[in-house]
């Protein structure tokens, strides 16, 4: 990053709270809030980076050292006021944690896991978040692959003994079959709209209220072409009723089926 000039340069967005030992490679990481160490892992990341400021500096996980979050987040406000970071968001929070930050210093944005089978976040801290003025980037919108077009439970059963996926609840029956079944159902969306199904799967995260963005990935040149239209498409009424109605019936996922009814429940 150091060689591309500074009007040049992408937002840098990156994250803190995660320790592995070094010792233990194989052990699960601590998920560590301690001041002293988020100072130490952004130090570290403006050094790799080879930047004066980091753009969005987040919080990976919740806290397991016992370190209260008013500790951890006051140390956020302190990075921004040093202008080492610019924002200060967290991720994986729950209401209760964004509260407690709240007193602290406003929360710039929250990134909660979400997509049209994983909708729990938009009953709780999306709308916390639209409430209070806090962005919102959603992760998982196609669900780990199966909201996509050519997903299918014989690409599971071909998946690699280590792929998380083939243990994950969604990725086994009897959820699989609902989850394929609301999958099937927003082809002709899809059709409607000349896009494909992973598109409208990320269409429908960014018609929640709220929400700012969503994070996506790809492992080949034809997935991008998959999903890179979904920034661009508009459901309307009619779609996002159709969306709500296959989910209810295929009985898939969990959380509000609508973003009309998450408000309306609120209201």
């Amino acid at each position: 990053m150091r060689e591309v000039p500074p009007g040049d340069r992408p937002y840098i967005f990156t994250k803190c709270g995660v320790i592995p030992d070094p010792g233990r490679p194989f052990d699960e990481p601590v998920r560590n809030l301690e001041p002293a160490s988020i100072r130490r892992e952004v130090e570290a990341s403006l050094a790799r980076l080879g930047v004066d400021r980091i753009d969005l500096y987040q919080f990976h996980w919740p806290d397991q050292t016992d370190t209260p979050i008013e500790d951890s987040w006051d140390e956020m406000s302190r990075l921004v006021n040093e202008g080492k970071i610019r924002h200060a968001g967290v991720c994986n929070f729950d209401v209760q944690l964004l509260e407690h930050a709240e007193t602290v210093r406003h929360v710039d944005s929250l990134q909660p896991p979400f997509s049209l089978i994983r909708r729990d976040s938009g009953r709780d801290v999306i709308p916390w978040a639209a409430d209070h003025g806090t962005g919102v980037i959603v992760y998982s919108p196609m669900q780990s692959g199966i909201l996509t077009d050519s997903f299918s439970a014989k690409r599971v059963a071909a998946m690699a003994e280590t792929d998380w996926r083939r243990r994950a609840p969604n990725f086994i029956e009897p959820a699989l079959s609902g989850n394929l079944a609301l999958r099937d159902a927003l082809r002709p969306i899809a059709e409607r709209h000349g896009s494909t199904v992973a598109a409208v799967a990320i269409g429908w995260v960014l018609a929640w209220p709220g929400v700012t963005g969503a994070i996506v990935g790809a492992r080949s040149p034809e997935q991008v072409d998959g999903w890179i239209g979904g920034s661009q498409i508009r459901l309307t009424e009619d779609d996002l009723a159709e969306v709500a109605n296959a989910a209810t019936a295929a009985r898939a996922g969990s959380g509000p089926v609508h973003p009309l009814v998450a408000v309306s429940q609120r209201s």
